[in-house]
């Protein structure tokens, strides 16, 4: 076998192991066990088209998260973000009888507008985004709950929730809109020199200052696009409901960060990655959905979801110290063979006294 067909065999055993896709081929596991054991609720059609449309959501809010973490910040106040966005369209248009054509840009300006004010307090402030990201989570919460009074609000206009439950070819307006911010952050984060920069900023920002890439534009550019995003979710989500529903936004934050952290330890080898984020998400959703159907515990989906959370940021972690370490081993032998060989001297040269 020539050198360029053990290199391609290589290449596809290396893209094919359980450590590049495990997240397939748990999938399938999932897959197979459920089959088996519920056949006649797994397969349904309508199990599969309901959760692909239920978990669109889920994808556009991990992508949120995921944004701010490829440059090295996270942001916990996504669930708020997006519970906010969610009772600010609503609050416009019912109690201020704004139209949903209207009310839908302004909630989106003030997502990003959140995301800006979140990057110059970690940035400018100097304020770890862990500290800085709760705290504002927590005065998001209040502010919703002023908004809201603690209840739902009902009263819509009718256009509104045909946003959501709007549907081409059998697919949902949501499905739609997760695959297009999918598409458009996979492109900006892995084709574009900015997408570069940003991680960059993430793996090493001391360094990339350095090499003058200006660190704090990309951290808080990362910010203000999870919050605009985050708010695109969370006018989707009022949509689906009908209503304003003061509690379900904050419960986005786990599965979003869990489908994150399991999505870096596919395809990229512990780099936080868009298409890794949208198959983690399906992964765990079908876990779920397979649990419920045979008669789980509703209080099953946190219980999954904290343990997997904990499991893929081992593993994400594993990734990244494994892939520095092979680079390394790779890196010695190239520095060995190209150092200089000290010349070997003769031995009239070795017995001749210096001048």
């Amino acid at each position: 076998m020539s050198s360029v067909d053990m290199t391609t065999r290589a290449k596809w055993l290396n893209r094919l192991s359980f450590r590049n896709i495990s997240a397939i081929y748990i999938f399938i596991a999932i897959f197979a066990i459920f089959s088996i054991v519920t056949p006649r609720t797994f397969l349904q059609q309508g199990v599969w088209r309901t959760l692909l449309d239920a978990q669109s959501i889920t994808v556009i809010a991990a992508i949120a998260v995921m944004i701010p973490l490829v440059t090295g910040s996270f942001n916990l106040a996504i669930g708020a973000e997006i519970g906010f966005a969610g009772i600010l369209v609503a609050v416009l248009q019912v109690k201020l009888g704004m139209p949903f054509m209207t009310a839908i840009p302004l909630t989106l300006l003030a997502g990003a507008l959140i995301g800006l004010v979140s990057g110059l307090i970690i940035t400018k402030g100097r304020i770890d985004s862990f500290i800085a990201t709760l705290g504002l989570s927590s005065i998001l919460l209040a502010g919703l709950a002023w908004m809201s009074s603690s209840k739902q609000i009902i009263g819509l206009q009718d256009g509104f929730r045909g946003i959501a439950t709007g549907s081409f070819f059998g697919i949902t307006v949501p499905t739609y809109v997760m695959v297009v911010v999918a598409l458009i952050a996979w492109y900006v984060l892995e084709r574009t020199s900015v997408g570069r920069r940003m991680y960059a900023a993430g793996y090493n920002p001391e360094g990339s200052r350095l090499a003058g890439v200006d660190v704090v534009r990309l951290k808080i550019g990362a910010l203000v696009a999870g919050g605009f995003i985050a708010a695109v979710a969370g006018v989707l989500l009022t949509s689906r409901l009908n209503t304003g529903e003061p509690t379900v936004g904050p419960g986005l934050l786990l599965p979003a960060l869990t489908a994150v952290f399991l999505g870096s330890t596919q395809f990229r080898g512990g780099r936080f990655n868009v298409w890794g984020t949208v198959l983690a998400v399906y992964v765990l959703a079908t876990g779920i959905k397979g649990l419920q159907l045979i008669g789980s515990p509703p209080w099953i989906s946190d219980l999954f979801n904290g343990v997997a959370l904990l499991a893929a940021v081992g593993l994400s972690q594993w990734e990244r110290v494994a892939g520095r370490a092979s680079m390394i081993r790779r890196w010695l032998p190239r520095r060995r063979t190209s150092a200089p060989e000290k010349p070997e001297q003769s031995p009239v040269e070795e017995r001749t006294p210096a001048h």
